[in-house]
């Protein structure tokens, strides 16, 4: 579903903001992965979405969705956008709402007798993005690179590639027939344009929690009579912790050697992980990029390019120029340096360029989404597998590695076969090794002399006390342990608790300390009309803003649109009432407002016309598929699978 992945990604950055670091790259590097996997989908179902009473003549009485397209979607997405793979089980429901609720819309479009034709799809593909790729300068790049591009671009056939492309037509058909009567006049626009564009400066008094949080000093009876209020919330405080006896050893204890490395076993080693040992073409490579956009339309940038091609045919020094001329911000500074590049990182027509090119040749102008690059090859390695003297150092240690694991795992075996018979001391003084006994520990707790003790103490926490030896890994070796001990988790003594105590009451009473005060600082400066005076009376910090509009963000508030939107709507001189950002509270004192002048709002007026028209269309198509999708859960036209069900965030139909 293309249109799910042009979605604005600034909302999933915000979801995942704790895990996703967000990192700037050079224009022309990165490409936007595939988005559509060519395989047919899966046999088991996601969900079910019924046609209702209306059922085509050659319409199935409903269609599916397959867990395979929704995982291979949402694999895709997280790819594109950097995000790790533990986030696909919150991605996949997420996926699955987009395509439940395409379908849902075709539905409706059919209803609406809403279609598109092959000749509407050729039409489309001649327009925009695709016009520009697929016919640069008015000529079509022919069938073969045709299917070349949409196999590397999206890794689907042409006919699936087409087939999307007439979805997202009808969908398109859709909209405007269900937004066409949005109008807006050109009072609201007027209106729209001053709210966005209105700017203020105020003086502010802050209240920071986290000074608040100390004032929270309950009595000794305060904290144990709120302790046996919560009891329930501390039955089980203290965790679970065992006692644990091990012997541990590490390579350096093994009674007998790891048997050595042989040739033969290296050849083995190699042959059966040649794909391991396999190098892909890669070029490296600079280049100067002369971007086209509103400013440097694509004449004047094709002018800009092809003059500095012509002082590079003369001797120019291709650093120098990138630095002095080059658009993209990621390789300018390093003289157009992109380091070496393989097949599918960069756009289809910088790659063919980049890789045609010989170490020191310069290619011609090479137009791209981004605008005209000036490619020179600086290194060239054809694609080829490693050969065996290059990589037998580092065979060699990993079988020596894999040949001391197992002698250590049959070592480990034997001790604690020993244990069994006889006791972990006995067998510990037999192999002159060291018993050592543990304090109880909690299952997140550091195992002394232990290189890593987790996966003694996953292990350790699943046995039973006293149960026979096992062993377990430690990193660097293995333990051979028993559980000695169990104390279950517990609700603990008030004393040695107190101060985990007085922090959980610190914050349940603080939110209300917070707006306590934050409402009586309003009050105070209110009734004097003095900010700064009521500020000093409760120990409030006085901050001053720049001048800022709705999408700033001010230290201690946040943006301005989320936290505190009236602010706009006061004029200087006047105090608003309290803002409690929930790590702050705020009164604010606005002391200049500047609208945006009859001129600025009347150059803007078309682009502002486009955008608010836009918001509202989106915001009635939404209503309407909305309204739609409810009506389809309410008649359980849309069946979860029972894994999917399980998943699904917002949508009610029935399990399957």
């Amino acid at each position: 579903m293309i249109r799910f992945f042009q979605q604005d990604t600034k909302v999933m950055k915000v979801i995942f903001w704790v895990i996703i670091v967000v990192s700037c790259a050079a224009m022309v590097i990165f490409l936007v992965p595939g988005l559509f996997n060519g395989q047919t989908a899966a046999s088991d179902t996601y969900a079910s979405i019924g046609h209702g009473g209306f059922i085509g003549r050659f319409l199935p009485a409903e269609q599916t969705v397959s867990t395979a397209d929704v995982r291979n979607l949402a694999e895709r997405y997280l790819q594109r956008q950097g995000l790790p793979d533990q986030l696909l089980p919150f991605m996949m429901p997420r996926v699955a709402e987009g395509l439940i609720q395409q379908e849902i819309e075709l539905q409706q479009a059919k209803r609406l007798g809403i279609t598109a034709t092959d000749d509407d799809v050729r039409r489309y593909l001649h327009t925009g993005q695709w016009g520009m790729v697929l016919f640069p300068e008015g000529k079509y790049i022919g069938d073969q690179r045709y299917a070349e591009f949409v196999s590397e671009q999206f890794q689907m056939t042409r006919d699936k590639f087409e087939n999307e492309i007439k979805k997202e037509i009808i969908e398109s058909r859709l909209r405007a027939l269900i937004t066409g009567g949005v109008t807006v006049s050109d009072n609201d626009v007027r209106s729209f344009y001053t709210d966005q564009a209105t700017k203020i400066k105020f003086d502010y008094a802050v209240i920071d929690s986290d000074n608040l949080r100390n004032q929270i000093n309950p009595t000794d009876a305060q904290l144990q009579a709120w302790f046996k209020q919560n009891a329930a919330k501390y039955a089980k405080a203290v965790p679970e912790a065992r006692k644990i006896q091990y012997i541990a050893f590490t390579v350096a204890n093994l009674p007998t050697a790891p048997a050595p490395v042989t040739d033969a076993e290296v050849q083995q080693y190699y042959q059966q992980h040649l794909a391991n040992y396999q190098v892909e073409a890669q070029v490296k490579v600079r280049h100067i990029l002369i971007a086209v956009n509103a400013k440097e339309p694509d004449a004047a940038a094709k002018a800009k390019a092809e003059d500095i091609l012509k002082q590079l045919h003369s001797g120019g020094n291709f650093a120098e120029l990138a630095k002095k001329n080059s658009d993209d911000p990621g390789s300018k500074s390093q003289g157009g340096e992109l380091g070496w590049i393989k097949h599918g990182v960069t756009v289809l027509e910088f790659d063919k360029a980049a890789f045609a090119l010989q170490p020191g040749q310069i290619s011609g102008l090479v137009r791209t989404k981004f605008g005209y690059h000036i490619i020179q090859a600086e290194e060239k390695q054809p694609a080829h597998t490693r050969p065996l003297d290059e990589v037998k150092a580092d065979i060699t240690a990993t079988l020596t590695r894999q040949h001391e694991q197992q002698q250590e795992q049959n070592y480990a075996k034997q001790l604690a076969a020993e244990a069994a018979k006889t006791s972990l001391a006995a067998t510990a003084a037999a192999h002159h090794l060291q018993v050592v006994t543990t304090d109880f520990l909690s299952q997140s707790s550091v195992v002394p002399n232990l290189a890593d003790g987790s996966q003694l103490l996953t292990a350790a926490f699943s046995a039973k006390e006293n149960a026979a030896p096992d062993a377990a890994p430690t990193g660097d070796g293995f333990a051979i342990y028993q559980v000695k001990g169990i104390q279950a988790s517990h609700a603990p003594d008030f004393a040695t608790y107190k101060s985990h105590i007085l922090d959980d009451y610190r914050a349940e009473q603080l939110p209300q300390l917070l707006a306590k005060k934050t409402n009586e600082l309003a009050m105070r400066a209110q009734a004097d009309n003095d900010l700064a005076k009521a500020a000093k009376e409760v120990g409030a910090t006085m901050k001053s803003s720049d001048l800022v509009g709705r999408d700033s963000q001010v230290p201690d508030i946040g943006m301005l649109q989320t936290q505190a939107p009236q602010l706009f709507d006061l004029n200087a001189g006047q105090l608003s009432g309290p803002i409690n950002t929930g790590h702050t509270g705020v009164v604010v004192k606005v002391t200049d407002k500047q609208l945006p002048a009859s001129e600025e709002i009347t150059k803007n007026f078309d682009a502002t016309r486009d955008s608010l028209l836009d918001q509202r269309r989106s915001d009635m198509f939404n209503v309407f598929i909305s309204d739609l999708q409810n009506k389809y859960q309410k008649d359980g036209r849309i069946r979860f699978s029972r894994g999917a069900a399980q998943q699904a965030p917002t949508q009610g139909g029935s399990q399957g």
